[in-house]
């Protein structure tokens, strides 16, 4: 999109003379990423419907930023604004599901994470190199812009995200709410719909293994490139079916064709896009094979057996889901009966989800209405009586290249 030419939408001084819906509170959905983008389009299913509210979309500028995020929003239909438009107008509310400058956006804003809770999995920052100071999601310097605190809301998932908030930026602590998971929320309601996800895969009556990377040098695409067809070629296609999810800045670094690329060998292999599915593939799920990202981390919680096959450079944070992971599932061994660690996966399942589920969120099943009453209240506007329902995974559809 050029810089220099601005959508003639809903804003500025002369939308009266084209809008239909006058009056409309304006709501700016913040995309820096695809991983932000799915996350922010579970929250404005909670809103969007109201013809008192008029959702748009922007992708911020810089001097660097991942590919493919503009095309991503324009799949999904959102009506996109240039960075220099949006930051040349203040919203209603603002929404973000990461730091990436939200101090240039003007607005109420709401943050939440993109991932499982806003206190990552590691210790350090990959961004830091041999740092020795631990950072988290919910340091002062991502959460305040000279002197003042960024988000109106910031939603958390647990009680334990207040203590470390309290430690790390106490001056944020009157925006924190405590609103749990709406992804993981999601999940759960979709548990029935288990068989129609399968029926889309493929699958029929064989077992599904879902290999789930996250992305850079220590994730399971990274260590293990060859994992996929070490899997695939390992385990009968008459009794197992197989299926990958890799995180949406794999494909964002190194390009579609090439990933496409580097999966062509793998016969029968079932690639899940970068854009939707893993959700539903997870639900899909008979056995996860994956690392310390947040998609392995929900396979756990919702009491699928999982088997790591990488574990983070450096130690995991004390306490986080990447840590109880790893300390409840056995790594794998591309030298044994994969059937035999897959039956210690299955044994481990319930313990495993048991100590999860309540790192991941404290507030089950709950946080559609906790978050949108928060949008309301933002918004000055009166919330629907009607219940608040998480969005339901959309059905997963691999890329038909590989297809079966």
């Amino acid at each position: 999109m050029a810089h220099d030419v601005w959508v003639r939408g809903p804003i500025g001084l002369d939308a009266a003379s084209r809008v239909t819906r006058p009056g409309c509170r304006t709501v700016l959905a913040v995309v820096p990423t695809v991983t932000a983008g799915t996350r922010l389009f579970e929250l404005i299913s909670l809103l969007e419907r109201d013809l008192r509210v008029q959702v748009m979309f922007t992708v911020p500028h810089s001097t660097d930023r991942w590919a493919g995020v503009e095309e991503y929003v324009r799949a999904q239909h959102g009506l996109l604004l240039p960075w220099e438009q949006a930051v040349a107008h203040r919203f209603d509310l603002v929404l973000a599901a990461c730091h990436r400058q939200i101090d240039q956006v003007r607005g109420p804003l709401m943050l939440i994470g993109h991932g499982i809770g806003q206190v990552r999995p590691r210790r350090f920052s990959r961004k830091a190199g041999s740092a020795t100071v631990e950072t988290t999601g919910l340091d002062r310097e991502l959460l305040t812009f000279r002197g003042r605190v960024l988000p109106a809301v910031l939603g958390l998932s647990t009680e334990s995200e207040v203590g470390v908030l309290r430690e790390r930026c106490p001056e944020a602590l009157p925006a924190a709410v405590v609103a749990g998971d709406l992804c993981l929320d999601g999940m759960r309601a979709a548990s029935g719909l288990r068989e129609r996800y399968r029926r889309a895969l493929g699958v029929g009556s064989r077992r599904l293994v879902v290999l789930s990377s996250t992305w850079f040098t220590d994730s399971a695409f990274g260590r293990v490139p060859k994992l996929p067809e070490a899997i695939v070629n390992a385990l009968p296609d008459d009794r197992y079916a197989v299926a990958a999810v890799l995180h949406p800045n794999v494909w964002a670094v190194h390009g579609r064709r090439q990933v496409a690329a580097w999966l062509d060998g793998c016969r029968g292999l079932r690639v899940l896009p970068p854009e939707q599915g893993w959700q539903a593939t997870m639900l899909a799920a008979d056995w996860v094979i994956g690392d310390h990202g947040s998609t392995t981390g929900y396979a756990a919680a919702l009491g699928r057996p999982v088997t790591l096959a990488s574990l983070p450079d450096g130690q995991a944070r004390a306490g986080s889901v990447a840590d109880l992971v790893r300390a409840r599932s056995e790594p794998l061994d591309l030298d044994q009966p994969l059937e035999r660690q897959e039956e210690a996966a299955i044994a481990a399942a319930p313990r495993l989800a048991a100590e999860v589920l309540p790192v991941v969120s404290t507030r089950i099943d709950c946080s559609a209405g906790i978050l949108r009453s928060a949008m309301y209240r933002l918004l000055e506007l009166s919330e629907p009586n009607t219940p608040a329902y998480p969005p339901l995974p959309a059905m997963p559809r691999p890329l038909p290249r590989w297809d079966a």
